[in-house]
């Protein structure tokens, strides 16, 4: 028998740290309010300012030699539980896309990036959305809905 994975929800949050954008695919993490997602998103992007500026001194470029080239940071890109795996992907612009699935869910880079495409296409690309603001667009919530529903 095929055991089916699970996607949980996935948050978008803008640069400055708002919630711009919710939605649950399954009901198998705790029901949590609209205040709440506004918290773990203000938390999660104080989180992950916090991290991304926690840098070991072997990637810090040298007071001796400044041009050396050194990896950026990018702060915290995953957490996981026994109960459910927690993924972040940032733009470039300093969106974040948060997707929560089971602790085995593979590929979950490959569907964050899927999930950018979309938002790519049917939100960035709709002439009538203000950049940072709360994300309402039916056919993003469709091509969202699709895409989950045929890789669960």
């Amino acid at each position: 028998m095929k055991r089916y994975r699970v996607v949980y929800a996935l948050l978008i949050i803008n640069k400055a740290g708002g919630l711009i954008y919710n939605r649950e695919f399954h009901s198998g993490l705790t029901k949590l309010s609209g205040n709440d997602y506004l918290i773990l998103a203000g938390t999660f992007h104080g989180v992950h300012a916090i991290t991304r500026s926690l840098c070991p001194n072997a990637l810090r470029p040298s007071f001796t030699n400044p041009s050396a080239p050194r990896t950026p940071a990018t702060g915290i890109e995953v957490l996981e539980s026994e109960n459910f795996r927690l993924q972040c992907f940032q733009t470039v612009t300093g969106t974040k896309f948060l997707l929560f699935t089971e602790p085995q869910q593979p590929n979950t880079d490959t569907i964050l990036k899927r999930i950018y495409e979309l938002y790519v296409d049917f939100v960035m690309k709709n002439p009538f959305y203000t950049v940072e603001m709360p994300i309402r667009s039916e056919k993003f919530d469709r091509g969202l809905e699709g895409y989950i529903r045929v890789n669960r």
